[in-house]
């Protein structure tokens, strides 16, 4: 079933919605929390509560990239559950790696001063992006939106070096 078709559904609430969804997106959205969160039923957890925030959100909204929807939930909803198993003393993983390496992109506590800095390593950001071919873009986001491990994706590290080079 096509996006357009899944959304509709959602504001149709038809409870179809719910399946439409996992059958399309279930392995997507799995795959972003198990890297997160290292734990499968921690993970399956966080993608039913996906498909819940989904039914949640639509409408008011209608997302244009479902794939793209439904992954931000999937990820907020699991570096939540992060957040909570490591406060617990629980779990570990990669994901900790990954904010360590990226902590300094994003705060909720920025000032003035600090959210012009934020903003310039932003631009700097995407010209990096932007220089970079296309294959080198995606092992980019999949290491810092996806959390892939370095074995995951060989050139992970090379790239990470190159970024580190070109901001600091």
């Amino acid at each position: 079933m096509d996006d357009v078709k899944i959304v509709q559904l959602y504001w149709d609430r038809d409870e179809q919605a719910i399946p439409a969804t996992s059958d399309k997106y279930g392995n997507y959205c799995i795959s972003i929390a198990r890297n997160i969160l290292g734990s499968w039923e921690d993970a399956e957890e966080c993608v039913n509560d996906t498909y819940m925030g989904a039914w949640n959100s639509m409408p008011p909204h209608r997302p244009h990239t479902l794939s793209t929807f439904l992954g931000k939930i999937t990820r907020n909803l699991s570096l939540n559950r992060y957040k909570q198993n490591t406060a617990d003393k629980r779990g570990g993983g990669e994901a900790l790696v990954v904010m360590d390496e990226i902590a300094e992109l994003v705060s909720d506590t920025d000032r003035v001063e600090q959210e012009v800095d934020r903003r310039e390593l932003v631009k700097a950001i995407d010209a990096f992006l932007d220089g970079l071919p296309a294959d080198k873009r995606r092992i980019f986001v999949c290491r810092y939106w996806y959390v892939y491990t370095d074995s995951e994706n060989t050139e992970v590290e090379s790239l990470i070096q190159q970024f580190e080079g070109m901001v600091l």
